[in-house]
């Protein structure tokens, strides 16, 4: 294991405890937007906190990493959740930390159960989701999206691509998490369907086996009950020389 696995796998739940906080700070001033100035302090704190965490656990890994440039050029994603996000508007991309810090303890801890995985990948997409669209519509001329319960709406028809068109985005930043969205429920659906097509695969490979299983159970009882045959015949044909025999 490398020094930048074994610090991945050191501070992996840690990070997802971070991410959860910094979602539940995100949260809060969204859902509530009359909160209480001092709970709205201590969610910006709670988000700057997990924002230095983010990018000190980056700064760690870059360290650690034996070729360096690979490693930015194999993580530009995670670099921009942590630089761009320094633009008020371009804070959202924050959210996307939250999914690939749980892509990370995933990728052990759920290995082998993808589709636990993916509910759970699905689920924390369509919030973020609702989230990021509900900051960013609020308030604007002609938008179609004032509350979470309208991001949610929006976000569960979006990501499964029905799209009612009854909400939809009116800003460019709105637009942005739409796009994001749309992409991220188009490549859920391909995981999804790849899962169930392996799955039905490896159902239709255990029923094959079983029964070549059990076809050669039966040809290997058939087999030993021939020889059992052969053996009781010898006997009788020896038993029937001997009686013939005179005495």
């Amino acid at each position: 294991m490398s020094r930048v696995e074994r610090w991945e796998h050191a501070v992996e739940w840690p990070l997802v405890v971070a991410a959860f906080a910094f979602l539940t700070a995100y949260a809060i001033p969204i859902v509530d937007p009359e909160v209480d100035p001092a709970v709205r302090d201590v969610c910006t704190t709670v988000l700057t906190v997990t924002w230095i965490a983010f990018a000190l656990d980056y700064a760690v890994r870059l360290v650690l990493s034996d070729r360096r440039w690979a490693f930015v050029r194999s993580n530009v994603l995670d670099l921009a959740v942590i630089a761009l996000p320094v633009l008020r508007p371009l804070r959202l991309l924050r959210l996307i930390a939250l999914v690939a810090v749980l892509n990370r303890a995933g990728a052990n801890s759920l290995r082998g159960r993808v589709v636990t995985y993916v509910i759970g990948a699905t689920t924390l997409l369509v919030v973020c989701g609702a989230l990021a669209v509900t900051e960013a519509e609020r308030g604007h001329p002609g938008a179609t999206i004032e509350d979470v319960g309208d991001g949610l709406w929006w976000a569960a028809t979006t990501i499964t691509t029905v799209g009612y068109g009854d909400r939809y985005p009116v800003t460019t930043t709105g637009r942005f998490v739409a796009a994001a969205l749309m992409i991220s429920g188009i490549a859920l659906l391909g995981v999804v369907t790849a899962t169930l097509a392996s799955w039905l695969v490896e159902r239709v490979t255990e029923a094959g086996e079983q029964e070549r299983a059990a076809t050669h159970a039966q040809v290997s009882a058939l087999h030993d009950e021939v020889l059992l045959l052969r053996a009781e015949l010898a006997a009788l044909r020896t038993s029937g020389r001997t009686d013939d025999d005179p005495a």
